[in-house]
């Protein structure tokens, strides 16, 4: 019978694979690709027959609250890897000028004196290639605010790997990018969402209970929901570039994901808690836009609680608010959970990709397509 075909995790190459000599379980086709995935695999790398719990770790930010932390093992329910994998990344569509590259992280904002100086438009959004053929332009004090928001990511997500900010867009802007997506959501365009790995499953509402779009912005009727990506894209392209940037820096971010809208639609809608990025498909940090007015966790549900790395007895619980996003890390560092939700609640997250991690991702999953293809050729099961 013909051997099954091994690929190295990190990059999926077939030749010279070598075994982790504890568990058995992995193969790396070189022992720099091995440490490459050491912080993810150490924490499930026992030797054959250990039975392991997870001591999944927390931190703390925004309102925290002390829970008695459970001991059963992650669920590694992140959306499904092929999602993310099997289409071309968007680029990002923000455009900074030399001066906005040139900040640092530490300095303080530029002089009043110096204003008059500067090019009427520091920062320009949207590419030449937009739907619309707009340019987003910023006003001086439109990129001040631009610059304190990178300030404070930058501040929070070292210390806390979590960052919260409020009044995101405005509540006039607010309203139109929800209006936009509830006009999505009532043409019936959502479906409901993947996970991870789907083997064995037909019915993952027990696990995950939203309804998603994948949508670049530059579809019919989504300007406004354009309008926040680009918003969202010109606060991670400065902070990447600003110096001093601490973790932000040993990133680079040139492209993201498409918006995932989601849609959960009441009755106990939930997703139980998981990773977005259990398995180093290029995903750095997960950014969220939350779209539901006059929100009360109490009666209705719904609160992302994060379990952030670095602490056993605190977690961060952050409700659904309206023009509020949220950013965090994508990978182990924030396993998290939506709480049941007794009415419906709407969401816009997009993930943003390092580039190394994600080309690694892509030549990873197209060695495994490759690898099922002969495998099916020669009749062959892989083990459960």
């Amino acid at each position: 019978m013909t051997d099954m075909v091994l690929c190295c995790k990190v990059c999926g190459e077939t030749a010279n694979i070598r075994r982790c000599s504890k568990c058995q379980q992995v193969f790396y086709c070189s022992q720099e690709h091995q440490k490459f995935d050491w912080r993810q695999h150490k924490r499930i790398c026992h030797p054959p027959g250990h039975n392991t719990a997870s001591a999944s770790a927390v931190g703390t930010h925004q309102s925290t609250s002390q829970v008695k932390r459970p001991d059963s093992a992650l669920p590694e329910h992140g959306t499904s890897e092929s999602e993310i994998l099997s289409v071309r990344a968007e680029p990002l569509t923000a455009e900074l000028s030399s001066t906005n590259e040139n900040l640092d992280f530490r300095e303080e904002l530029i002089d009043e004196k110096d204003k008059k100086f500067l090019p009427s438009n520091t920062m320009l959004v949207g590419g030449s290639d937009s739907r619309l053929n707009v340019n987003f332009r910023r006003s001086f004090e439109e990129q001040q605010q631009l610059e304190e928001f990178c300030t404070n990511l930058i501040k929070d997500m070292n210390a806390y790997g979590v960052c919260v900010m409020d009044k995101f867009l405005g509540a006039e802007r607010g309203t139109k990018v929800r209006d936009e997506v509830i006009n999505m959501y009532s043409a019936g365009l959502f479906k409901d969402g993947q996970l991870v790995s789907n083997k064995g499953r037909r019915d993952l509402r027990h696990i995950r209970g939203d309804k998603i779009i994948w949508i670049s912005g530059k579809e019919p009727g989504c300007r406004n929901i354009d309008y926040l990506i680009n918003q969202v894209d010109s606060i991670i392209t400065l902070a990447n570039k600003m110096k001093n940037n601490g973790k932000l820096g040993q990133y680079t971010i040139r492209e993201r994901t498409k918006a995932m809208v989601a849609c959960y639609p009441g009755s106990g809608s939930h997703y139980v808690k998981h990773v977005d990025n259990p398995n180093r498909d290029g995903r750095c940090i997960t950014a969220i836009y939350y779209l539901n007015p006059n929100w009360d966790v109490q009666q209705s549900g719904g609160l992302l609680r994060i379990f952030p790395e670095g602490s056993e007895d605190k977690v961060a619980d952050i409700p659904p608010t309206f023009d509020r996003i949220l950013f965090f890390w994508s990978d182990r560092r924030n396993p998290h959970e939506v709480q049941p939700s007794h009415r419906t609640r709407y969401a816009i997250t997009l993930w943003y990709l390092d580039a190394t991690e994600r080309e690694l991702a892509l030549l990873r999953y197209q060695k495994e397509k490759d690898c099922k293809k002969i495998n099916e050729a020669n009749n062959i099961v892989p083990n459960a």
